[in-house]
């Protein structure tokens, strides 16, 4: 019960926690890629910072399943199965064919990320493996997993292709941005978070849980202000960027 009271409190602070950091990144923007800028201390080759900051995400949903009474159920391994999708992606094939950036992390930045990763696995694995009722197999054939997983899986897909985009515009040697003109890229100027929007979102309805919809919170709270800032560097950086783009949500934002 004691657990369970810490856990609950844990993730109220939490959620509050993402309030505040939304409100917050609407002025100041995260100091790497486009926006690195000196003042914030030592700094790491980007592609060990992501390895490094993203790896508990990885692993700790692993050690969660395995050492809970849960190893054999389907619909918790699906579960898994699900965040690992992304993760196997994030934090193993994505930091290493990263292209090179004439920008470093500041390590500030990546320990806030590894702090982050390692609660955010923590209130997830925690509930979906430990702490909340078995959801059964019937929850396989529940609107809400089938929707969710609908909406998880379509999200991952834009967010891997928008990457892809991304990294080909650069040939090799070239540090300069580009403009991308190709998928999702015609209509909005970050798909690829919009992608991680979307994904994170199918989560929190698949799993029906409040560690879910915290997850989903804290995504939109990162990932939507900068979305709104990478659309104004763009039309600040090249007076021909097109006027109907618009930021992150096609046709409206």
């Amino acid at each position: 019960m004691i657990g369970a009271i810490l856990f609950h409190w844990i993730l109220l602070f939490w959620t509050a926690l993402a309030v505040i950091v939304c409100i917050s990144l609407f002025f100041v923007n995260a100091p790497y890629g486009r926006y690195a800028r000196r003042g914030w201390g030592r700094t790491i080759n980007p592609k060990w910072g992501w390895f490094i900051m993203e790896l508990p995400s990885f692993l700790l949903p692993y050690l969660f399943f395995f050492f809970s009474p849960r190893s054999q159920d389907i619909t918790a391994f699906l579960f898994l199965l699900m965040w690992e999708v992304h993760y196997v992606q994030r934090a193993l094939i994505f930091p290493f064919i990263m292209k090179k950036s004439p920008y470093r992390m500041p390590l500030l930045v990546m320990f806030l990320a590894l702090f982050f990763n390692i609660i955010n696995s923590y209130l997830n694995s925690g509930f979906l493996f430990v702490l909340s009722k078995p959801y059964g197999m019937g929850w396989l054939l529940d609107g809400r997993f089938i929707c969710g997983a609908v909406l998880f899986l379509t999200g991952y897909i834009i967010n891997i292709h928008s990457d892809s985009i991304l990294r080909g515009l650069r040939k090799p040697g070239e540090l300069a941005y580009k403009i991308p003109q190709k998928g999702l890229f015609r209509y909005i100027s970050s798909p690829n978070y919009f992608g991680e929007i979307m994904e994170w979102t199918g989560w929190a309805v698949a799993t029906w849980s409040l560690p879910g919809a915290a997850f989903a919170l804290w995504t939109t709270a990162n990932l939507a202000p900068r979305a709104l800032s990478n659309h104004k560097w763009y039309k600040r950086t090249f007076p021909e960027y097109p006027s109907r783009r618009k930021a992150l949500i096609p046709f409206l934002i």
